[in-house]
Formats: structure tokens, sequence, C-alpha cells
């Protein structure tokens, strides 16, 4: 997809003219800080396929088609530094020692002041809470006329609560698996990139409802594609380890599945590694085999497949443009593969 390419051309030059530009900035201020800003950056700028400033492009042009996307570009790039404070802080909470084929945040500032844990969290929750902070910078920065400024801060705002209230109940584990979903992952990854792309566009109310018609749907599919990356995934394509769902106890899409399928002595493998952080290969392997075994797997994909295709017939083109259907489907695609 050639537009989606010049998409993450365009955000990566944003980033990175920024990045420079904050880094200048920083040193001024603090240099010791600067370790903070350059661990940010490494993070941002390691990988990431930048789908969500690609939805919030596509919503755009969904909506307002031909219009210039000068615009929505520090926006975009505010979308990438949300994400990356969020990994920041995930990282830590979930124990995760890689991310994007690289050390994680808190394990590489923890390498860089010799091997101290405690200073390396305390600094990667700092790093975090920076990227945040930047985020909110791009964002607010040369606004849009009001009230399309107002609307694109009231979206980022909202995005940025149901997230971390998302995350909460994800520590917890809280039965309410959908909820957490739609908090976590539904709302920074699909919803909120479309109506921030909506507000950009001044969209009308119908086009809103069909934007969101759409990411409902497509918000639960990317969570049950991470939860099969999240255990099945090749490592070497996710840039980050597969034992970690497992091992962290996390009740996932999967893990529901084989509990609502299995009698206790065939979820017994499963069970002996959920929650253990010192599992074994091969009681992992053991474990996926169960899954697999009960059927688990195969409802979750049939599940994922059935949310794309719900996703997909909402593109309503009696009140979206064909350029942005076009985008859009073309991202339900991508962000339902299994292999990355």
């Amino acid at each position: 997809m050639r537009w989606l390419s010049e998409v993450r051309a365009a955000v990566d030059e944003r980033l990175e003219s920024y990045f420079e530009d904050k880094r200048q900035r920083t040193r001024a201020l603090a240099p010791e800080a600067v370790e903070l800003l350059d661990a940010i950056r490494a993070l941002t700028m390691r990988g990431g396929k930048r789908l969500r400033p690609a939805l919030l492009h596509a919503a755009f042009e969904a909506v307002a088609p031909g219009r210039d996307h000068a615009r929505t570009l520090d926006a975009c790039a505010a979308l990438e530094l949300l994400q990356s404070y969020l990994l920041i802080h995930d990282d830590w909470m979930d124990h995760d020692e890689e991310r994007r084929g690289g050390p994680s945040v808190h394990a590489a500032l923890r390498d860089a002041h010799g091997g101290d844990a405690h200073l390396g969290a305390s600094l990667a929750i700092l790093a975090g809470n920076l990227a945040s902070a930047c985020a909110w910078e791009l964002v607010t920065r040369d606004p849009p006329p009001e009230p399309i400024h107002a609307r694109v801060v009231a979206e980022f705002l909202r995005m940025h609560q149901e997230v971390v209230l998302g995350q909460q109940l994800d520590l917890l584990k809280t039965e309410d698996v959908a909820r957490m979903q739609q908090l976590k992952t539904g709302s920074y990854t699909v919803r909120g990139p479309l109506l921030l792309g909506a507000a950009f566009g001044e969209a009308s109310e119908a086009q809103r409802e069909a934007l969101l018609a759409y990411g409902a749907p497509l918000g639960e599919a990317f969570q049950l594609r991470d939860d099969l990356l999240g255990t099945f995934g090749d490592p070497g394509a996710t840039g980050k380890p597969v034992r970690g769902d497992l091992c962290e106890g996390k009740r996932t899409a999967l893990v529901r599945e084989a509990e609502r399928r299995g009698d206790p002595r065939a979820l017994a493998p499963l069970f002996a590694v959920l929650g253990d952080r010192g599992a074994s290969e091969a009681a992992l392997a053991q474990a996926r085999e169960v899954l697999v075994a009960t059927g688990a797997k195969a409802a979750v994909e049939a599940q994922l497949d059935a949310l794309l295709a719900e996703a997909h017939a909402a593109l309503d083109p009696a009140r979206l443009a064909p350029e942005g259907i076009t985008m859009l489907g073309a991202l339900a695609d991508a962000l339902g593969r299994r292999d990355r």
C-alpha cells in the first residue's frame, strides 16, 4: 500500500524532527535527562507499523476526501508517543525484557546503571511520563482552528484516560474482559485514532457513527490477534517473547476459550504454567498444545475472522468516501494479520 508507506515516512520524519528539537531543549534544561528522551526515541523509532496514524489518516480521508492532511501530522506523531509511553509502563508491569526486537526501556536503563533494577524501573516510569507529556505537546502545538481543536483535544484526553483505566482492569485480572479490552486496546488502537481523524475532518454525526461501527469489531479483533501472537507468534516478527501472556497469568481469549471447552484433567498442563514466570519452555509447549487440542486456538481464530468481516461490512459508502473506505478496509486486514 503506497499510501501507507507515505504515511509512515511522513510520521517518522515528523518524529525525528521533534526528537532532535526536543533533545536540544532538554540538554539545555537538564543534560542528565537526555538519556530519558534517548530511551523514548530508541523505542519509538525502532519499530512499530504506524497503524494508529494510518487509521487517523484513513478516517480523515473517509470524511473529508481531498483535504490537506498536513494539519493531522502532529496528532499522528503524538499517537506514536502515547504508544511509547504505554509500552514503557506496560513492559515494566509485565516484567517484559524485550520490545520491538530490542531491550524494553526499564531493562535498557537498568543495564545502563550497573544493573540496578529499582533505579532502572524508576527511570522507566519517568521516561513513560515524559513520553506522555511529549505526546500532549505535539497534539496541542500549532492547533487547528476552533472548534476542531477542542474536539481533537477532547478525543485525545478521553482516549488517554480510557487506556489507563483499561490497564488497571487488566492488572486486576477482571472477569469483565470485554470491557477491559474495549478500554485498554480498542480505545487507543482503533476508536481513538478514528475519532481524531473524524474531528480533524469535521465529520457529521452519521459519519462518526459509521466509523464507530467499523472500529468496535476491529478493536476486539485486534485484541484477539494480540492474544494469538502473545502465545503462538514468531518472536522474530513480533519483537517480543511468546511466554509473557501465559507466564503472567493473563486470562486471554485463548485461556477463557480453553476453560469453556476442556475438562480439568485436560487443562492441567495449561494451568500448571499460568502465572508461573519460571515455567520451562517444555511446559509452555505443552500448554500451547492444550490450547490447540481443546479447539481454543481455532475458535479464537474464527472469532477474529468474523469480527474482521463485521468491520468490513460496516464501511458504509452512503456515509464515507470511497478512497477512505478502501484505506480502512486495507487497515482492517493489516490489523487482523496473525503472523506479526
